[in-house]
């Protein structure tokens, strides 16, 4: 029964509805020691709040959420849900609380209404309790329109909507999320958090999410961070925050540079724990409250202003994993070598000035189309990318992204217009075009039954590399990518960070000219994140281009220009500051790509020209 009064809200405020005691959970590992995905780990989530649960791959996100839901069983310690024994007492607890897991399982071939009365079926809710049920959930998600239409064509945002909503079927006590916005763009993000606080305000229900977004964990009451098993730290936000305050700055670069030229001369530096791109600025955390670590590391030619900035939770999860693998048998590394788990730039990046238009133009496309039957997915869009170039395509889920990449790699048909790739018209010539790139797929599409070193293999002939030169390769991939543990490992069974390793070193094995990267960060932790831009950057520095979509709007920092899509259309083209003047306003003078992104899905603001004229 939905709880709408406000007092039965207050009265449940601040009872402990998840208490989590000691927890121990290893998992015996095939050829190799065991896992302990969990130790001593204990936390409390209590009525009307939410508990954000962040850390790397690994650190046992997954593990703790099904020990909660009853679905694994701890070695030892214990997990109270609304003061039942998560194993003893699994049946009461499933009844009283929603868990949506990474993977929802939504049946694709039935349509949204259909969904929602096989869960409500599966959870036992009573038909005369239905009807306002759903409507109530079709109004937060936003879903009303599409009840007739088929789970299998909706898009990523409105899946994870729906899997929602589908989760949220019987009122819940405690809703427990496991990643719910990975793969979905910003809007979709906002939307799914508004639901949830809608839930907490409203009905009073604690929230326990495990999220790879840590401006997400900005959003939540309290915070806990796991690494490898173990709780790192617990507390607020503004708590997290205070731990870095006088350890953050910025660097504005001078007039000419890149903000990714600058990003690589800093990342990795001894005494610099992190530097990221926001804003067209590089954002610097460093070990001790020193400015000198900045600039000690800053050249004569890219002489820069330097200010203080404020800390976000971003930073201190940076400088906390910093030290927590300090401590490990790593060190004797730098702390920023070991916080990200890379090693530096293979060489070092020289400050250029970019010029795009007097590159050479290696992926041409004009007024690009592709339709299926009477539907258009992508309609006349036109763009260039030159040699050397990062160039972003962005849009919410459903734009038309990827199958505007599929047509750049010869994978799809084009309905209309044109694109050339490599100097080569790609409808005629698509088999030499497709020597010179390389492809990497927004969803993992290496042979799972295959080991790493098998897969290597097979993709580097595929891509015409034999004997002496491919065994090279390989050995340079296992090594660069940090595979080499996992050699013998089926593809299928790596941990997610490590898939879209393996997919990345297989796409750059023949040392392709061009390179297509489709959402290549989703559903890896901001480690991950941070080694795969230091490698796309080291290649467009080396003369590499780059085409790449992202959900993870930070990211966009990093491309030269990118293309914003809606629905199949293009809404804007330009720079980083070119997009970001879209959302600039009297009351937001300082906005961010993704206030730009949000700003044009929405409508607020004016689309601009192409290639970035008004």
């Amino acid at each position: 029964m939905i709880q709408s009064a406000d007092e039965s809200v207050s009265e449940r405020s601040g009872e402990t509805v998840l208490g989590v005691r000691n927890l121990h959970k290893r998992f015996e590992s095939k050829g190799g020691p065991p896992v302990e995905a969990l130790r001593d780990v204990s936390l409390d989530v209590r009525c009307g709040e939410v508990v954000g649960l962040v850390g790397p791959d690994g650190a046992g996100k997954t593990t703790l959420l099904r020990i909660a839901t009853g679905l694994l069983v701890p070695d030892s310690g214990t997990a109270t849900v609304l003061g039942l024994d998560s194993v003893r007492d699994t049946l009461q607890i499933r009844g009283r609380i929603a868990y949506m897991p990474q993977k929802f399982g939504l049946y694709e071939d039935l349509t949204v209404q259909e969904n929602l009365d096989l869960y409500a079926d599966l959870q036992g809710v009573e038909p005369a309790a239905r009807a306002p049920r759903y409507t109530r959930l079709l109004e937060m998600t936003g879903l009303e329109k599409f009840t007739g239409r088929l789970a299998g064509r909706l898009s990523g945002g409105m899946k994870q909507k729906l899997g929602l909503a589908c989760a949220l079927i019987k009122s819940p006590e405690l809703l427990l999320l496991d990643e719910p916005t990975v793969g979905v763009d910003p809007v979709s993000r906002r939307e799914l958090w508004r639901i949830v606080y809608q839930m907490v305000d409203q009905e009073g229900i604690g929230v326990l999410v495990a999220t790879a977004y840590l401006d997400e964990a900005e959003k939540c009451h309290r915070v806990v961070v796991l690494h490898e098993g173990r709780k790192l730290d617990e507390g607020t936000p503004a708590s997290f925050r205070e731990q870095v305050h006088g350890h953050t700055f910025v660097v504005q670069p001078p007039p000419g540079v890149r903000p990714r030229t600058i990003q690589g001369r800093l990342a990795g530096r001894p005494g610099i724990i992190d530097a990221t791109i926001r804003g067209g600025r590089v954002r610097v955390v460093t070990e001790e409250r020193d400015i000198a670590a900045v600039t000690g590391a800053m050249p004569d030619n890219l002489a820069a202003a330097i200010d203080v900035a404020g800390p976000t939770f971003e930073d201190a999860f940076m400088k906390l994993l910093a030290h927590a693998r300090s401590s490990q048998s790593h060190a004797n590394l730098p702390a920023a070598q070991v916080s990200t788990g890379v090693s530096p730039h293979p060489r070092e990046p020289e400050a250029t000035i970019h010029r795009g238009e007097s590159a050479d133009g290696v992926v041409h496309t004009r007024d690009l189309t592709k339709r299926f039957g009477t539907f258009t997915a992508v309609s006349e869009i036109s763009f260039d990318v030159h040699r050397g170039e990062i160039f972003g395509l962005l849009g919410p889920n459903g734009a038309g992204k990827s199958t505007t990449f599929r047509m750049l790699c010869g994978l799809s048909k084009v309905s209309a217009g044109e694109v050339r790739v490599a100097g080569r018209d790609l409808r005629r010539a698509g088999s030499f075009a497709r020597q010179r790139l390389g492809y990497m797929a927004q969803q993992f599409s290496l042979y799972g039954q295959l080991s790493v070193f098998e897969n290597l293999r097979f993709f580097g002939r595929a891509y015409g590399l034999a004997n002496t030169r491919l065994a090279e390769r390989i050995e340079w991939a296992l090594d660069e990518f940090d595979l080499r543990g996992h050699r013998d490992m089926a593809s299928g069974r790596l941990p997610g960070g490590y898939k879209q390793r393996l997919a990345m070193a297989a796409a750059i094995l023949h040392e392709p000219d061009i390179l297509f990267l489709d959402e290549p960060t989703s559903g890896v932790d901001p480690l991950a994140r941070r080694d795969f831009w230091r490698r796309i950057n080291s290649f467009a520095e080396g003369g590499v281009t780059v085409v790449v979509t992202t959900h993870f709007m930070e990211e966009a920092e990093y491309c030269d220009r990118m293309l914003i899509m809606s629905q199949g259309r293009e809404l804007a083209t330009g720079t980083p500051d070119e997009i970001r003047e879209l959302a600039r306003t009297e009351d937001h003078p300082d906005p961010t790509i993704e206030d730009a992104f949000i700003a044009l899905a929405e409508g607020a603001a004016r689309p601009r020209g192409k290639e970035g004229s008004p």
